[in-house]
């Protein structure tokens, strides 16, 4: 039976009914942002702060606590709140920036998203919110003083929690319709007397009518209803809405519109500003708000006086039908309770449907919880970079040195899955591949979608780039797209019996453009081994690998090289799957001779085998200095020096094990359906016998039947296992590092003229200011690389089957099969988020709080984790690529080693599809 949540997804899928129109498409963070920055220097951290954002109107969107808006974030809603205190309003989350956090910018506030389902029919998240003071001033100043190595200060350090004084505020959004949506907002006073909370719902419009004033949306108070507060809203493109509050309450209006007299900037626009109900609230200015009670932004003022111990109710409903007078108070009244536990309910049942019957209590919240993080951090992200030049005075056909000048094609205006609402309110394209993979497991329209939007033409660059991230569009991600395409592919095709073949070869054409740009921009000297810089991997290295090198020369990296060999076998997967429509034999009446022309994909697919054999040649050439390093039985990247020199920079790091992850398994079908793939590649060989030589016997062969590609044989594979499963080296009690444990008593060094530059075994947060400082892979665990590592393991058991066993964990005489090593990485991944024998959880690092009643069932599921004690680091909120921590648990509790070995690959797919039904 279908679930009532699975319809919705349906109809809105197939008829259109838009049922994703609103959600949680509000960003935690506008301001600090480079759409918003107009500085002359870049600097938009200092150009619109924290302070400045309650008084500037922003130019491409919006930010709110527990908010929702429209999908182009036309009209908002969101909370904001004054605990008597405070010295400002309570309107947007706050944090330090790059130059205040000793480890980079980073949210000091405690707020956990607790569920949601992919229409968001039913969404609920929590936010922390203290009774005392919020103490900004101490949270900037003590970061601001301490160093790198020293912890981050947070808020819960400063005493503000003490006696467990503060509010839990619980916001529910329900939706009764596709565009009539309930809020049921639930204030708990968890401290020991009673206290006060001014609660403010706020409900506006993004200004998009600057310079255009005939477009002006307008609130509106509806007169002469009891029991209830109601305003209209009425805008040119979304239509009518109307507000309806419980109670009544006074009505608060301004205009979303700068206050420039804040900042010295002549007299402003509108004598009703953007900070009207902060002044009015918090500093008792009557004046500054409309008396006219009409504005673009308005707030409910409610006075909630509660009982220790105690809770009070608010009810809200924003709706696109116009309520009659006397019906109002029945809308906000019994039916809105029916309607919100209804929609409650129908959450239970989506994800009892979609997640594996064999998870524990604790395993579902986990995964129910990481799942609602990932909903949750569904943004409106709006960027014409034309226009944003044209802010900037810059002509965008010759911009000059400025950022993303040369993307002045890019124009965003869509829905995205934000690696972080408020440290990373931007997509970043690695990331959003992980994040489809997550997505998959409850709305694969929407995982589908988000890999088109960077490949799309307003995204794609003309050369075939793909934008990177907001801060520089141009730097360069791990090419994982092509790897995130095919594995949605195959789950969409397992789970209705299909396969959408004509998205998956839109998709493949504008990767191989891509392809393109990688071979042409990133292979310096033609030799088919990758310079990528960075590649997302931040400060892993021993010098910044996106910067001229201090010793001249370039870097022949091994993971920019394994990403490409990764590369090649997902576009030769997808090229097989797209030619078995192109197979002249599927067509009877065709005239094509198989022995003398090649089906257009099965061509593809050669040329990517091809690809492939060049690279993995090019690791390893006979008489050339080598990443592989027969001693360490390890890859490493290769300095290249200036005077034709080679230096192997012998860091233990992810960056070794990444050649791991390009291992693909091919079986049987594809030398009988396509034996001239096969005879095509012995040819190719034979043609270039220096390739042949660089390949050793056995590279490609697995089980019989299996063809195995690999930048590997069997002997190396089991050297690196023996480093990846040494709990002294990579293996964690929490997943695999990121930097070998090796280099905590052994650092390497490197010196350069009287420089000398150092890599040591680092686990919890940076203590290098190399790219910002904020992320870390100098030990800490990491989910995507970690998924990676499963990915390939998986494969490799399909390879060589349950006779290929290592020791896990090296030396303990325990051998498993690589099916049992992948299932058991998984199991120390997914520990970190459950309760230990003592009742903690390892990702809050032993912090008392988070073992009290109210705290303990709460996750969140950050940006990285400690390398040794599984706490999490970095991006405190960032359920994006961690969301991965929802897949792990629930394709080990669907698949088994028999089913992957009998089935092939194809058999994971097939056995959560069965194990679904």
């Amino acid at each position: 039976m279908t679930s009532a949540e699975q319809q919705r997804l349906n109809d809105a899928d197939r008829t259109g009914v838009p049922w994703r129109r609103w959600g949680p498409y509000l960003s935690e963070r506008q301001w600090g942002s480079v759409r918003e920055d107009y500085s002359p220097g870049g600097d938009a951290w200092n150009y619109l702060t924290h302070d400045q954002a309650r008084s500037r109107a922003y130019r491409w969107g919006e930010d709110g606590i527990a908010g929702i808006s429209d999908d182009r974030q036309l009209l908002c809603l969101a909370l904001a709140m004054w605990n008597g205190h405070d010295p400002i309003l309570k309107e947007r989350f706050f944090g330090v920036t790059n130059s205040e956090g000793n480890h980079g910018e980073d949210v000091k506030e405690y707020y956990f998203y607790l569920d949601g389902t992919p229409t968001h029919s039913y969404q609920k998240m929590v936010y922390k919110y203290p009774q005392r003071e919020f103490p900004y001033d101490d949270l900037v100043s003590t970061n601001r003083s301490r160093g790198r190595d020293q912890f981050e200060y947070e808020l819960l350090d400063t005493g503000v929690f003490d006696e467990e004084r503060y509010f839990d505020v619980e916001v529910e959004h329900a939706k009764a319709g596709p565009d009539d949506i309930l809020v049921r907002i639930t204030v708990h006073n968890r401290g020991p007397s009673p206290a006060s909370l001014r609660l403010l719902p706020t409900l506006w419009f993004r200004n998009t009518w600057s310079g255009t004033p005939e477009s002006r949306p307008g609130l509106f108070q509806m007169p002469g209803i009891t029991g209830a507060a109601v305003a209209e809203a009425r805008h040119p493109e979304l239509g009518r809405r109307w507000l309806l509050v419980q109670g009544e309450h006074q009505l608060l209006f301004t205009d979303n519109e700068s206050n420039d007299e804040r900042f010295g900037g002549g007299p402003n626009a509108s004598p009703f500003v953007k900070d009207a109900i902060d002044r009015y609230v918090v500093h008792g200015e009557k004046e500054a708000v409309n008396p006219a009670l009409t504005g673009t932004k308005l707030a409910a003022d409610i006075t909630l006086d509660i009982p220790a111990g105690e809770r009070v109710v608010v009810r809200l409903r924003l709706t696109d039908e116009p309520v009659p007078a006397e019906a109002v108070r029945e809308r906000l009244g019994p039916i809105f309770e029916e309607t919100m536990e209804q929609r409650r309910r129908e959450a239970d049942e989506f994800y009892d449907e979609r997640l594996a019957a064999g998870l524990s209590a604790e395993e579902r919240r986990m995964v129910r919880q990481a799942m609602a993080g990932m909903l949750w951090s569904k943004q409106y992200f709006g960027y014409d970079v034309e226009a944003w030049l044209a802010g900037h005075g810059r002509d965008p056909l010759d911009a000059g040195n400025i950022r993303n000048g040369e993307w002045y094609h890019l124009i965003a205006d869509d829905v995205i899955s934000m690696p972080d609402a408020w440290e990373y309110p931007w997509f970043a394209a690695w990331d959003l591949a992980f994040h489809t993979v997550a997505f998959s497991l409850i709305d694969l329209t929407f995982a589908k979608r988000q890999l088109d939007l960077l490949l799309s033409r307003r995204y794609l660059h003309p050369n075939g780039q793909i934008p990177a991230y907001e801060w520089n569009f141009g730097d360069v991600n791990p090419p994982v797209h092509a790897w995130a395409t095919y594995l949605v592919y195959e789950l969409d095709k397992a789970r209705h019996g299909h396969g959408d073949r004509d998205w998956l070869a839109t998709a493949f054409h504008k990767l191989a453009k891509n392809f393109t740009w990688w071979v042409n921009r990133k292979d310096m000297d033609g030799r088919n081994v990758f310079q990528g810089g960075f590649l997302g991997l931040d400060n892993i290295g021993v010098f910044d690998r996106s910067a001229p090198l201090p010793t001249g020369g370039h870097l022949d990296q091994a993971d920019g090289t394994a990403w490409m060999a990764l590369y090649c076998q997902n576009m030769l997967q997808i090229a097989l799957e797209l030619a078995q429509d192109d197979d002249p034999s599927d067509h009877p009446a065709t005239t094509l001779d198989r022995t003398k022309v090649l089906p257009t994909y099965v061509e593809q697919a050669q040329t990517y085998v091809e690809h492939f054999a060049w690279i993995a040649a090019a690791v390893d050439h006979p008489g050339r200095a080598s990443m592989w390093d027969e001693d360490d039985g390890f890859f490493y990247d290769l300095l290249r020096l200036p005077d034709g020199g080679a230096v192997r920079l012998k860091v233990r790091s992810m960056v070794g094990l990444l050649p791991l992850a390009a291992a693909t398994v091919f079986d049987a079908r594809v030398s009988s359906r396509y034996p001239e793939i096969i005879d095509e590649a012995n040819r190719f060989l034979a043609a270039h016998p220096s390739v042949r030589a660089a390949l050793p016997e056995g590279r490609f062969e697995g089980r019989p039947g299996i063809h195995l590609l690999a930048l590997f044989d069997e002997t190396r594979l089991r050297r690196i296992l023996s480093r990846l499963l040494d709990e002294d080296e990579f293996l964690s009690p929490y997943g695999i590092r990121s930097l070998s444990k090796f280099h905590d008593a052994h650092p390497f060094e490197f010196d350069v003229g009287d420089a000398r530059f150092r890599v040591a075994y680092t686990p919890a947060e940076s203590d290098s200011g190399m790219f910002g400082g904020n992320s870390n892979w100098r030990g800490p665990i990491w989910f995507p690389v970690n998924a990676l590592m499963i990915r390939a393991l998986l494969n490799l058991y399909a390879g060589y089957g349950d006779d290929f066993t290592v020791e896990c964990p090296t030396g303990s005489g325990v051998h498993m099969t690589l099916f049992e090593v992948a299932r058991e990485i998984s199991n120390r991944l997914t520990r970190i988020f459950l309760p230990g024998a003592d009742g903690r959880r390892p990702c809050y690092g032993g912090q008392d709080v988070f073992a009290r009643e109210h705290w303990r069932d709460l996750i969140t599921f950050s940006e990285y984790f400690h390398g040794d004690n599984g706490a999490g680091l970095g991006a405190a909120h960032q359920t994006g690529w961690t969301g991965l921590a929802a897949v792990f648990p629930v394709l080990f509790a669907r698949v088994s080693g028999p089913d992957l070995l009998e089935h092939g690959l194809s058999g994971i797919f097939e056995a959560m599809r069965e194990e679904e039904s």
